[in-house]
């Protein structure tokens, strides 16, 4: 059992089959490889669509008690006009995700950029009624500015037990390349300030990398000793490692983990890559 959450922002990248994976794992068994290695993945998947009942109930019977998944409210909830207008969706959607029990925690609200300071009133109406383990993600200029919107929306979270996400997107936008993946992680990503707050005993931190793994290493090291320090502190700190096309997610998350077992003395490292063994072809005989 770690003392941290640590993953990447997905399970079911068939990029990592034949390093990560098995290069003969079927897509049904990536889920069950994934929790034997890391102990969280954000909830990516149901931002964009709700999975089916079936679904949820599949991915309960395959992940651990200890293991969190962070998901994303459903566009159509955190995307609204109106936030108030969205809470019997929000009710349904984690009526969706009750087989998971804990495991969902904490829910994650990801704002579009447009949410500003005029619209407090509805994150904080929406946050009264959840009445679940959330955090927030901001993205309006307002927010990362230092001034009055910043201090309100932070009060509001503080006093509300809600964690505010700490988006690191500098290494991606350091990044001068003719890439694809690199350009459209550049167009879809927000380029913000950090802000490296820990309003509850669950910091969140989304760490979005350049392609080049040795280019993270001075980033990841200002990350290290606040998850280090945060760790001390007795808090639960959950950490999420992207790069542009997540190819190396999951490379770049047991980095992360190997340097933060040099600052944390008996920190134990993650597991070997696990084995399946090959499924047996049926004979046409």
């Amino acid at each position: 059992m770690l003392p941290y959450y640590l993953g990447c922002p997905s399970w079911s990248e068939n990029a990592w089959r034949g390093s990560l994976y098995p290069a003969d794992a079927q897509s049904s068994q990536l889920l069950g490889l994934y929790t034997q290695m890391f102990n969280a993945v954000e909830g990516n998947t149901t931002f964009y669509a709700r999975p089916s009942a079936e679904t949820v109930q599949r991915w309960a019977d395959v992940m651990p008690a200890h293991f969190r998944f962070t998901a994303k409210f459903n566009r159509d909830i955190s995307h609204a006009d109106d936030l108030r207008e969205r809470l019997s969706a929000a009710e349904e959607f984690l009526q969706l995700l009750a087989p998971l029990g804990e495991r969902v925690a904490p829910l994650w609200l990801q704002l579009p950029r447009q949410f500003g300071p005029a619209r407090l009133a509805e994150l904080a109406a929406f946050i009264a009624e959840v009445q679940r383990p959330l955090a927030v993600e901001v993205r309006h200029p307002a927010f990362f500015a230092g001034e009055e919107d910043e201090r309100q929306l932070n009060r509001l979270l503080l006093d509300s037990g809600v964690e505010r996400i700490c988006l690191d997107s500098r290494p991606l936008f350091s990044c001068i390349s003719q890439d694809p993946a690199v350009l459209n992680a550049q167009s879809k990503k927000p380029r913000v300030k950090v802000r490296p707050s820990a309003f509850t005993q669950f910091p969140q931190v989304r760490f979005i990398g350049r392609p080049e793994p040795a280019e993270n290493e001075a980033y990841m090291t200002q990350w290290l000793g606040k998850v280090a320090g945060w760790i001390e502190e007795g808090r639960t700190p959950y950490v999420f490692l992207h790069t542009p096309d997540n190819v190396l997610a999951a490379q770049l998350a047991r980095r992360f983990h190997e340097r933060l077992m040099e600052l944390l003395p008996g920190l134990v490292a993650l597991p070997e890559l696990p084995k399946v063994e090959p499924v047996p072809q049926m004979s046409l005989l």
